[in-house]
């Protein structure tokens, strides 16, 4: 295998070591996906990705994303970082959009000119699943059914990778969850989510909206410091019960203290009609690059 350049970044993260680490591959064409899925492997981040286009291919970017278990559709943190390796290191300029060919069709990320590094994706419109009975998740998570809001429902949700939504009271009962790993697969198994999103109303900084922590062992991580797609599915979520009263939001959410990896995501939604319209927004940082050999 001829080397490989390779960027390391830091997404959602708001200084450096912060955020979820993500590994951008380029000039990966010729790899074969047993290849992409080896070397993911190797790297042993939540997801990595490959560049396999140099130029816009139908008005969009080729790239492909990887956990360590499988490719899948699409994640969040890995459409900006990869956006992010485009801009800085392939265009070498700053532009205002870039679009991305991933497995689920194009997603647009868009550049904030005024706030260096920060950058929104456009996901797609969020589909609803199955809900599931609150004492199921209750054990899973490890902690009472009276720590999970009987307001709000427990569901699936997809904005092109599905996630649990449970809605928690507490900081506390937040922190307080520590998964049974049995009982998660045996949820899990036949569920199209295998991410599992807890949040609350309280926060560790003033200013934040929510607090969020993500499990999804299925994919090689037990929790996610930041995820894009959850937090997607997160949004469509409160737009849908209105869970800060009305139908649109703009705030922003924190993920990944717990793990001593803060993250911070902003969410953008809002319903016209039958249809939510949701943008998540974080900022992507620098902080290494390679070769792979």
């Amino acid at each position: 295998m001829q080397p490989l350049s390779f960027s390391i970044v830091d997404v959602f993260a708001e200084h450096k070591y912060e955020g979820n680490q993500l590994a951008v591959f380029r000039h990966a064409a010729h790899l074969s996906t047993e290849e992409m899925l080896a070397i993911t492997r190797e790297m042993n981040f939540s997801e990595t990705t490959f560049i396999l286009s140099e130029e816009p291919v139908n008005g969009g970017y080729d790239v492909r994303i990887f956990t360590p278990k499988e490719e899948v559709e699409f994640a969040g943190h890995p459409t900006l970082g990869s956006a992010y390796i485009i801009q800085k290191d392939i265009i070498g300029h700053p532009v205002q959009q870039i679009v991305l060919n991933l497995k689920i069709g194009q997603i647009p990320v868009t550049f904030d000119e005024k706030n260096p590094g920060m950058a929104w994706m456009q996901q797609k419109p969020p589909i609803f699943g199955e809900i599931i009975d609150l004492d199921s998740i209750a054990a899973v998570l490890g902690i009472p059914a009276s720590s999970i809001d009987p307001r709000y429902p427990i569901q699936e949700v997809s904005t092109g990778l599905p996630a649990l939504i449970v809605p928690l009271k507490s900081l506390k009962d937040v922190q307080r969850c520590k998964v049974n790993r049995d009982l998660y697969f045996q949820l899990i198994e036949p569920l199209s989510a295998k991410m599992i999103l807890v949040f609350c109303p309280e926060t560790y900084q003033a200013g934040n909206s929510l607090n969020a922590r993500v499990f999804g062992d299925y994919y090689g991580a037990p929790e996610d410091p930041a995820t894009g797609s959850a937090n997607g599915d997160l949004a469509g979520y409160l737009v849908k019960y209105r869970y800060f009263g009305n139908e649109s939001i703009d705030i922003s959410v924190e993920q990944g203290f717990e793990i001593m990896r803060p993250s911070i995501l902003y969410h953008r939604a809002s319903q016209k009609d039958d249809l939510i319209s949701i943008q998540i927004g974080g900022k992507t940082i620098y902080t290494a690059k390679g070769e792979w050999v």
